[in-house]
């Protein structure tokens, strides 16, 4: 949290052109949180609790130590017979459902929704959280917020009446700068919309994707990643960082920096020694941008991760995941 308030997006400042110093400072932060870990409960510049509902952050722009901006994380838990407040924000935002059951209404249009669904709340939507049966609900939240802030995309509130209204004219269907044909895509991924297929991760389900062109989300792309008893994942490089929920089971992740050296082009060098971070159910696990990062499930029970990035890195030309390994067992093409 600011010591004002809220902290949407964080700025970055230098007194020299290189950022060294800075990169250090973030990679120094502590990776892995787990429930004893609040930075933000809601009660600063939020609008979205009721009397009954409970949300509190895990990751965000305005934590210290800091992590990360481009990916941030909270929970929402709706007890039985319960609904949050209603709000509306031009930001994206992903939703898995961690247990319960309930439903959405977004822009006037109800969606339903179970344990293990990936839910979205689409761009300007307004939207509310209903959970009618006698079970908790409870929700891990993913959104790219500060991605919508950088690029002054800030309108955002309950419902109500505009300021100044005499100053403007009648109402506009806003739907009308839409990508075309949005409104018919999915609002939830369920898992008989997914399909467990072998990679050179692991064992993995898509659940949104750019090449899932059926998902109504454009900033963050999920899957989730299964890995057995005591075996691992493939070892890993890409460019954009990322945020793990261990879904279930436990284990340990190995990750290793990587260097820019900049002669006559850029090089990658890659660290001799990884940092290794011990991960249980219920933590949050952060890879930071340009590293290479391996998971092994060691308690005797499988692995489950959910992994969630900020798809602009791909708009951004790092649309690349080069595997130093591939997991056990995965099999590649001729000539791959």
């Amino acid at each position: 949290m600011g010591k004002k308030g809220r902290v949407f997006v964080r700025g970055l400042t230098s007194e020299t052109y290189g950022l060294n110093e800075y990169r250090r400072r973030q990679l120094a932060a502590k990776r892995v949180r787990d429930d004893s870990v609040v930075v933000d409960d809601a009660k600063v510049a939020h609008s979205g609790d009721s009397e009954k509902s409970r949300t509190w952050w895990r990751v965000g722009p305005g934590d210290e130590e800091f992590l990360t901006q481009t990916v941030q994380v909270h929970f929402v838990e709706l007890p039985p017979h319960s609904s949050n407040h209603g709000h509306g924000h031009q930001n994206e935002a992903a939703f898995y459902i961690l247990q319960g059951r309930g439903y959405e209404i977004h822009d006037d249009q109800r969606y339903d929704w179970a344990k293990d669904d990936l839910v979205f709340v689409h761009t300007d939507s307004v939207h509310r959280h209903f959970n009618p049966y006698d079970e908790t609900a409870t929700a891990l939240v993913v959104k790219a917020k500060s991605t919508w802030m950088f690029m002054g995309l800030w309108q955002q509130g309950r419902s109500g009446p505009i300021e100044r209204e005499a100053e403007f004219g009648p109402r506009e269907d806003w739907s009308r700068i839409w990508t075309p044909g949005v409104a018919d895509r999915k609002k939830v991924i369920t898992p008989a919309d997914t399909t467990w297929e072998d990679t050179p991760l692991g064992r993995v389900r898509v659940l949104s994707s750019p090449e899932r062109t059926d998902a109504r989300i454009f900033s963050v792309d999920a899957f989730e990643l299964d890995i057995p008893a005591g075996s691992r994942s493939g070892r890993y490089w890409k460019m954009a960082d990322e945020v793990l929920y261990v879904l279930d089971g436990g284990g340990y992740a190995l990750q290793w920096e990587v260097e820019a050296e900049i002669a006559e082009k850029y090089y990658a060098r890659v660290a001799l020694e990884p940092t290794r971070h011990e991960i249980t159910k219920g933590d949050t696990l952060y890879v930071p941008q340009n590293h290479v990062c391996q998971l092994f499930a060691h308690d005797g029970t499988p692995l489950r991760l959910l992994s969630a990035q900020n798809r602009v890195f791909k708009h951004l030309g790092y649309d690349t995941v080069h595997y130093m390994e591939d997991a056990p067992g995965y099999q590649r093409a001729a000539g791959a």
